[in-house]
């Protein structure tokens, strides 16, 4: 008996589709205003950064801005210093110093930089300020937000965002005013006689300065920043760490400030959520370490205040070790640390050597393309360009010699006066009877010596070619 097999449908059932975003949209940040020891430190060291940035700009020396890149001139002056495209290993050698420094202060305290000298952070702290005086405080700004539109929240806003500009068009202006001088600059801007270019830049970082510390804030710390991703490898048990202590401060709740809360099996922490309404990155310091934490302390403040008033003892937000939470010895001098200590020291050390017994006079010989000609007194004649570069701040004569052959015969200028900052060429030109020339091609040697000063001076070596010698 034949039997039919049943016919079914397998068609597979649709399959439900599921989007996941691979970026969390950003819910901003209302952060509360607090005082305390980090803060007020934070205040000294952000009032002091921006005394040297905007005050040093204004300062002269010897006749000229006393911090200056003349990119025209290519020459960069800083007080009583001119450095040249030369000079440039220099500038290489102090960010690798600077490199090695930000290593050291991470591998010993963390995110300090961050949190305390960063210039986005800084910038962040004062528009943080314009807020909070024509808006309010946390709750109050929350508040205006939810409402419409009226005239008074169109003022306030409007006073925020003027504010906002006006610290954003001075911090560009005076950058720009690093390369162009700018007791020449804002003449020249508010008369509209500035150059395209000066009016690009100034444009372009008014409104870096403006986005960055009045929008993106927190975006840059945690995704832009590149320290933020490689600072995590230079952490050790060690490092000091803006750190909640769970073991007292568990478990949380709120409670009377004369209540026993040990009783009801509570520790210090009252959950009251002040360390994550101060916090300009928005995280909650209680859920660990975390990478959007800047080590700006503002948490620790918010959490000792709120400790003195409830009269528990402050510390249990802190500057603390992985070691100090697990009951161990926290250990200060490590062989890493140790170790970028002792190369920061050398490099420190070789570079400022580097930088005092820099030469403040260069020079260069260039041969002239006609290899040798024969003068009428039957002479084997070389002709050369010096190029002299007078790096002082001053006029210096030279005095020239040229030797490396018995009998070499110099004929030329012998002393030269060069301009402050000046780059001279001076053609000159050696002789020598033939029989004297040992091979084709001889080294020589020009030496130029400041005539007032025996300790401006240098050399250059070349060549002083002849017939074959046979």
């Amino acid at each position: 008996m034949n039997s039919q097999i049943p016919v079914k449908d397998v068609t597979p059932a649709k399959a439900k589709v599921e989007s996941v975003d691979l970026y969390a949209s950003r819910e901003k940040i209302y952060t509360r205003s607090f005082t305390g020891l980090f803060r007020n430190l934070r205040m000294v060291g952000g009032a002091f950064l921006f005394i040297l940035y905007f005050g040093t700009v204004w300062l002269n020396w010897e006749g000229h801005q006393a911090v200056w890149w003349n990119l025209p001139e290519r020459k960069f002056h800083i007080f009583g210093a001119t450095y040249w495209p030369q000079d440039f290993m220099l500038l290489s050698w102090l960010l690798i110093i600077c490199a090695f420094g930000l290593f050291l202060i991470t591998v010993f305290a963390g995110r300090v930089w961050c949190g305390y000298t960063c210039p986005q952070s800084v910038f962040t702290w004062v528009f943080m300020w314009a807020e909070k005086v024509t808006e309010g405080d946390r709750n109050q700004r929350m508040k205006l937000d939810k409402t419409p539109m009226t005239a008074q929240k169109f003022l306030r806003k409007l006073a925020k965002h003027g504010i906002w500009v006006g610290v954003s068009l001075a911090t560009a202006i005076t950058f720009v005013g690093y390369f162009t001088p700018i007791r020449d600059l804002i003449p020249e801007l508010l008369t509209l006689q500035a150059s395209g270019w000066a009016l690009f830049w100034v444009g372009f970082f008014t409104l870096a300065t403006y986005g960055n510390a009045g929008y993106l804030r927190e975006q840059v710390c945690i995704y832009m920043c590149p320290y933020a991703r490689f600072q995590s490898v230079m952490f050790d048990q060690d490092t000091l760490i803006v750190s909640y202590d769970p073991r007292r401060g568990e478990s949380r709740g709120p409670r009377k400030r004369d209540a026993d809360y040990k009783a009801q099996g509570l520790g210090d922490c009252i959950d009251c959520k002040m360390c994550v309404h101060v916090c300009p990155t928005g995280i909650d310091i209680r859920d660990g370490l975390q990478i959007e934490c800047i080590g700006c302390a503002a948490c620790i403040d918010a959490c000792d205040s709120i400790m003195e008033k409830m009269d528990y003892p402050k510390g249990l937000i802190s500057y603390t070790t992985e070691h100090n939470l697990s009951g161990q010895k926290t250990h200060m001098l490590r062989p890493r640390l140790i170790g970028y200590a002792v190369a920061l020291s050398v490099m420190m050390g070789a570079f400022a050597w580097a930088v005092a017994s820099r030469s403040l006079v260069e020079l260069d010989v260039i041969k002239d393309r006609v290899l040798f000609r024969e003068n009428e007194e039957g002479r084997i004649e070389n002709v050369y360009t010096l190029k002299i570069m007078n790096k002082a701040q001053h006029d210096v004569t030279y005095v020239i010699e040229a030797d490396g052959l018995d009998g070499l015969v110099y004929e030329g200028k012998k002393e030269v006066t060069a301009l402050a900052g000046e780059i001279l060429s001076l053609p000159v030109e050696l002789s020598i009877d033939p029989e004297k020339l040992p091979s084709s091609a001889n080294k020589i040697l020009f030496r130029l010596q400041a005539l007032d000063d025996p300790s401006i001076h240098t050399d250059a070596d070349s060549r002083f070619i002849g017939p074959s010698v046979r």
